[in-house]
Order: C-alpha cells, then structure tokens, then sequence
C-alpha cells in the first residue's frame, strides 16, 4: 500500500514531525509519499489561512492522481481542521482522509464524550466548527487550548509538555471527556510520549489518519462516480495548473454516465 501524506502547511520542521509518527504508525509494507505545501503559511490557525492552504493540497493531490502519476491508494491531509476537505475528496479516485474526521471517528469509536487539546486559543473556533460539521458536536466535551505565544511552531511539543498535559487532565477532571484528542500535526507523537499520564485514551490524529487511510483503502469499496463526492462537472476552465487540470479531467472521465430509462 502506497499513501501520500500531505503537510497543508510550509514548515519542513511539521513535515518532519508528521512523517516521523506516521512511520511509528504505519503498517510493515506500507509506503509513505510525504509531502509539504508549496505555498500557505508556517501554521494553519485561522479558516482564511486553511482556504490557501486547501489550493495546496489540491496540487499536490492533482499532481500524484493525475494520469500517468504513480498510483497512491489513499491520501491523508495532515493537518487538523481538515483543510480543504471535503471538497478534496471530489478531486482523487482515492480515499482521501483528514486527521481531523480521523481523529473523531477514532475517539467515537473509544468513548461518548471528547476533549480536543489546541495549540492556540485563535484556533477553537474554526475547531468548534470542524465537530459540528461531523455532526459530533454533542460529544464535544470541550476544547482547550495554549494561550501563550508560540516561539516556534517545531518545538510547540517541548515547550508546553507540561501545559498539554495539564489541559488534558483537566479535561477528563472538569469537562467529562472519555477520551482526549491532541490536535494538529505540531502534536505529533506526543501521545505516545504522555501514555499513562493521562487517565482515558489519548488520540493523535497523524496516527488515527494513516491507520484510518490504509483501512478504509484495504476495504476497496470503489470510487465516487456519483452522489455528493462525485467529481465536478464538466465545464470551461481557466488558470489552472496542468496537473489540477489533468487530474479534473481524469475524474470527469469516471464519472457516472446517465443511464437509459427503462
């Protein structure tokens, strides 16, 4: 199995990160294809910042689906709040996976009730958002967040070790959380590290997006050809970039060809 991991931010110092968890997290005999955006910013924090970031992603996607591309099996967004998605998913024959409905679906899957730890108080609202639109808003516990400044976004992890896990207890403590999800390609790996020292499951969603994208790859339960992730429809185009133009087109010629009445 082949998938491509995308960083939706520009910083190599996260795409190190996400692919150092995503290698601890990956099946023997899975391939990883990671990659950062090409443009965007240092880190995502703000919906305004997620949109340029979704053109981003979508190049790179265009770029590994379109014909005569190396095949990947599935793709993960890497960053929390799912950037781009779920357009992306109307743009690659692929799964397409965020870490952000990863995430949820691994903390339903383990518990009612769950807290998202965030590396800033700017961020919640977009966050709050991103629930409600997974229709998993009831079980949010809470979101709590760093409300210091960050000095750099690579060492986020070391420098408020002891805050996130703070937030974290005191999330099961005072907001009933069953599980704890620590959001955002930054926390990558920290799970790991904080295993035991925190009382309920504790999700990273790098971990929970690649292992969610090689299971939902391996049930080949076919492409989206029609319904609400069906690819767009064909139309005059302008500007746009060889390979998103190919790849565009390349699903159009998949999609569900109306079928004579009976």
């Amino acid at each position: 199995m082949k998938l491509l991991v995308i960083n939706p931010n520009i910083s190599a110092d996260v795409t190190a990160l996400i692919e150092s968890e995503a290698l601890r997290s990956a099946s023997p005999g899975t391939e990883l294809l990671v990659r950062t955006a090409g443009h965007g910013v240092e880190y995502i924090e703000t919906r305004f910042e997620a949109l340029i970031a979704a053109g981003a992603v979508a190049e790179i996607i265009a770029e590994h689906t379109r014909p005569g591309a190396d095949p990947v099996d599935a793709v993960v967004v890497a960053a929390f709040g799912d950037p781009g998605m779920p357009a992306l998913k109307e743009l690659a024959d692929v799964p397409v996976i965020g870490i952000t409905e990863a995430a949820l679906c691994a903390a339903a899957l383990q518990g009612h009730r769950f807290s998202i730890i965030a590396i800033s108080d700017r961020i919640k609202p977009w966050y709050r958002e991103c629930v409600e639109q997974f229709g998993l808003a009831g079980r949010l516990a809470s979101i709590r967040s760093i409300n210091d400044s960050l000095t750099s976004i690579a060492s986020v992890q070391q420098d408020f070790r002891e805050t996130l896990l703070a937030l974290s207890r005191k999330a099961v403590a005072e907001d009933g959380a069953d599980v704890v999800i620590l959001a955002g390609a930054p926390l990558a790996g920290l799970a790991r590290e904080l295993n035991g020292q925190i009382p309920v499951p504790v999700v990273d969603g790098i971990s929970a997006g690649i292992r969610l994208a090689e299971a939902v790859a391996a049930l080949q339960s076919g492409t989206h050809r029609a319904g609400a992730f069906a690819p767009p429809p064909a139309k005059d185009r302008k500007g746009l970039s060889g390979n998103l133009d190919a790849a565009l087109a390349a699903r159009q010629e998949h999609a569900e060809t109306p079928q004579p009445a009976a």
